[in-house]
């Protein structure tokens, strides 16, 4: 990110005022400290979603207690990169529109509706004095019917939707490898394949523990696989 200039540093301390050259350093700020997290992924398969997530390890820690994949409704789950604590507080938001939502209409969300309630959210955060954006990103992952999406949200509360995408500090590897390898209508083995190699090659992975993995589809809806998969799959 460039270097800031003493001109600069009176829009450098608030949020609600854009720098002469059209920047908000607060949030940039907050994106850079997405990139400081550790690598969340997505992927999309002919059918479904694969979401996937490596924690940070920390001696003594129950590993277990840190939450980066959440499941947001039975058809729909989500994993975070940056500060995760914002990412809890977003989540439990989420969860309650999708059942607000299922109970007035008598049906699931659709995945883009849920979204943008996420990027609505995070982007209030960027236009008043006192607050602070969300220091997290998103990659939102589900199937309705419309079919299989992955959609991105940034601390801008900008929304993308990817067929694979990577967040946090592992990106710019796991990003070349789904740009190189990732083929669109690929299987759900395949699929999980890549998914692997891609975490191979961003992260150093030392156990199980580490990694955590959901498969999405429209038959069987949000299934996290148990350890045990997850270590044949290493």
């Amino acid at each position: 990110m460039p270097a800031v200039l003493p001109e600069y540093m009176g829009y450098d301390r608030t949020i609600a005022v854009f720098s002469p050259d059209g920047r908000l350093f607060q949030v940039e700020y907050a994106k850079e400290a997405v990139k400081k997290g550790t690598t969340s992924l997505g992927l999309t398969f002919k059918g479904g979603v694969i979401l996937a997530t490596v924690k940070q390890p920390m001696d003594l820690a129950v590993t277990k207690s840190t939450e980066k994949l959440f499941k947001l409704d039975n058809h729909v789950g989500a994993v975070a990169a940056g500060l995760l604590a914002d990412a809890r507080v977003l989540v439990n938001l989420l969860r309650v529109k999708a059942q607000v939502h299922k109970i007035t209409y008598e049906e699931p969300i659709d995945v883009w509706s849920l979204a943008k309630s996420l990027g609505d959210r995070m982007q209030v955060s960027t236009l008043y004095a006192g607050l602070r954006p969300f220091g997290v990103s998103f990659l939102i992952g589900g199937v309705d019917h419309a079919g299989q999406h992955l959609i991105e949200s940034d601390p801008s509360g900008m929304l993308f939707e990817w067929l694979a995408y990577s967040i946090g500090r592992g990106a710019p590897i796991a990003n070349k490898v789904f740009k190189e390898k990732y083929k669109d209508g690929m299987d759900e083995k395949t699929a999980l394949k890549l998914m692997m190699e891609a975490i191979k090659k961003s992260e150093k992975v030392k156990d199980t523990d580490s990694v955590e993995i959901a498969i999405i589809k429209a038959d069987k809806g949000l299934t996290i696989l148990p350890d045990e998969e997850v270590k044949k799959l290493l």
